[in-house]
C-alpha cells in the first residue's frame, strides 16, 4: 500500500496581464488559504517520504506559506513537468520515483491533478469524496488517496481509494468561492 498526497496550489493573482503564467503569484485568499491549508496538512499526521512539486511561483508560494504556518522545513524535489500537466504526465512522474518511498505528495495545478483523481479513482459510486471532487477540486484542496500497490512502478488506473479531502472554505467559510479580499 502506497499513499498519495495531492495538494492543489493556493488562489493566484491575476491583476497583472504583463506576467506568465508560470510568474503569477498568489492573492490575498491565497496567501490565508496556504496557511490554513498548511496547518491542516501538519495536523492530519501522515509524515511525506516525498514531497514533489511544481516550480511556478504559485505553487512555491503555497509550499512556502504551508509549511511556515506548520512549522516546517520540508524537503521538495522541483519537476517542472509537474506545471500544467496532464494526468498522464503525472502518473509517469510517480512511476519513475526511485527508492520506493512509502508515500509521496505531489503540489501543483489543475486540471491535471484533478484528472489524476479520477483516473486513480474508480467512478464506481462507492466514493462519496470522488463525487466532491467532481464538482471541482478547489485551490489549495489537499486529497489523501491510499493506492493498492506495492512499488510506484505499478500506479495504474483505477488503483486507489481517496481516504480524505479537505478543502480551505471547510476550515475558513471565508476562504470560499465567494469571498471578498
Amino acid at each position: 500500500m502506497k499513499t498519495l498526497g495531492i495538494f492543489r496550489h493556493a488562489k493566484s493573482d491575476w491583476n497583472d496581464a504583463r506576467l506568465r503564467d508560470f510568474d503569477r503569484p498568489l492573492n490575498a485568499r491565497g496567501r490565508k488559504g496556504a496557511a490554513i491549508m498548511g496547518l491542516h496538512i501538519r495536523d492530519h499526521a501522515q509524515n511525506w517520504s516525498r514531497i514533489l512539486a511544481s516550480p511556478a511561483v504559485r505553487v512555491t508560494q503555497t509550499l512556502d506559506l504551508a509549511s511556515e504556518a506548520a512549522g516546517a522545513a520540508p524537503s521538495i524535489t522541483w519537476d517542472r513537468r509537474i506545471y500544467l500537466a496532464s494526468s498522464a504526465t503525472l502518473i509517469d512522474v510517480l512511476r519513475e520515483q526511485e527508492g520506493d518511498p512509502d508515500s509521496i505528495m505531489m503540489v501543483g495545478h489543475n486540471p491535471g491533478l484533478e484528472d489524476l483523481i479520477f483516473d486513480l479513482v474508480p467512478d464506481n459510486g462507492n466514493s462519496p469524496l470522488r463525487d466532491i471532487v467532481e464538482e471541482k477540486l478547489p485551490t489549495a484542496a489537499f486529497a489523501v488517496l491510499q493506492l493498492d500497490i506495492d512499488s510506484w512502478d505499478k500506479v495504474d488506473l483505477g488503483c486507489a481509494k481517496l481516504v480524505h479531502l479537505q478543502r480551505p472554505r471547510d476550515l475558513d467559510p471565508d476562504l470560499g468561492p465567494n469571498a471578498n479580499f
